[in-house]
């Protein structure tokens, strides 16, 4: 029974909210209680962004060791981030309006991700292609982000540094509204086409021949796929193994590939993991460590294991 895994990741979804909302409250309980179900929704919003995005993106790319950051997603975000200090300096970076900074980023890694796609469709749909060009635009971006390094004062890259990893700990509770509003449309459109997935998950060939226009469904799919990933980096930063690891955790608690139970499923673990990981490193390690170093590590963990396991297939 399919559903009781899924009743014990709610469970413990739960309890992890619970937890996070709870332990340590002290002085004014009003003021605490909303800053944390601010960072809470954050931290919901984000995790369950990034482990639906990766999923679509495995079912529709046919490979469950892929993550959307192969498209180039995080490195052309990263790039972003060091071409303004370079361009504008430490201090006017630090200046820039929050909604402008977020409107522009998230336009930008959903034109780069779209821009990538359309042109392909109009030659020859090939996956494998798209994928390969993903793999080149990221390295240029990655190296066009090492040569701007060299460039600016070592102060300025300590800024551009501090934006190089996921923060979970400093969410601004200003772009929520505007990020909730993109995610939740996302979500919506993921969720009705659940079914259309399972056709999807079976292959191109096996996808027509069961009536099912897959270019044209692959193609929304990865634009819902781009503005998942495009708020979740504008949001927190580049995550690139959390969608991995939480897809790894859901099907081996699930033990299905319908992604009617797929999607709740990932959604609650990667609540568990954002929002309980959270609650220790805030509450048990003092903020001693950073949550997305621990979780980049542990994705990168299970990318290898995976990798292994197809290697003797």
């Amino acid at each position: 029974m399919r559903d009781r895994p899924l009743m014990l990741l709610t469970v413990i979804a739960i309890g992890c909210v619970i937890a996070y909302m709870t332990i340590g409250l002290r002085g004014d309980l009003g003021f605490v209680l909303g800053l944390r179900a601010t960072r809470l929704f954050a931290l919901i919003q984000v995790g369950v962004a990034i482990g639906v995005s990766t999923l679509v993106f495995q079912t529709v790319t046919g490979n469950r060791i892929l993550t959307p950051s192969i498209m180039g997603i995080d490195a052309l975000y990263l790039f972003g981030q060091i071409l303004l200090v370079f361009m504008f300096g430490g201090l006017a970076y630090s200046a820039v309006d929050p909604h402008l900074k977020f409107t522009v980023e998230v336009a930008a890694l959903m034109v780069m991700t779209i821009g990538l796609i359309l042109p392909l469709l109009s030659l020859r749909w090939d996956m494998g292609l798209m994928l390969l060009v993903g793999v080149v635009v990221g390295v240029l971006f990655r190296s066009l982000h090492s040569l701007l390094a060299r460039l600016i004062d070592p102060n300025e890259f300590a800024i551009v540094q501090g934006n190089s990893f996921a923060n979970f700990n400093d969410l601004n509770a200003d772009l929520l509204a505007m990020s909730s509003v993109l995610s939740f449309a996302a979500l919506v459109l993921v969720w009705r086409a659940r079914h259309v997935l399972d056709v999807l998950a079976l292959g191109r060939d096996a996808s027509v021949g069961l009536g099912v226009d897959w270019s044209k469904h692959v193609v929304g799919f990865l634009v819902v796929v781009a503005v998942l990933v495009a708020v979740s980096t504008a949001l927190v930063g580049p995550v690139a193994f959390l969608g991995l690891l939480v897809v790894a955790l859901a099907e081996k608690m699930i033990n299905s590939r319908r992604h009617a139970w797929l999607l709740p499923a990932t959604a609650l673990v990667a609540i568990i993991v954002l929002v309980g990981g959270q609650t220790v490193f805030q509450h048990a390690l003092g903020n001693s460590a950073t949550l997305g170093v621990v979780i980049e590590f542990g994705g990168g963990l299970v990318f290898l294991v995976l990798l292994w396991k197809r290697s003797r297939v």
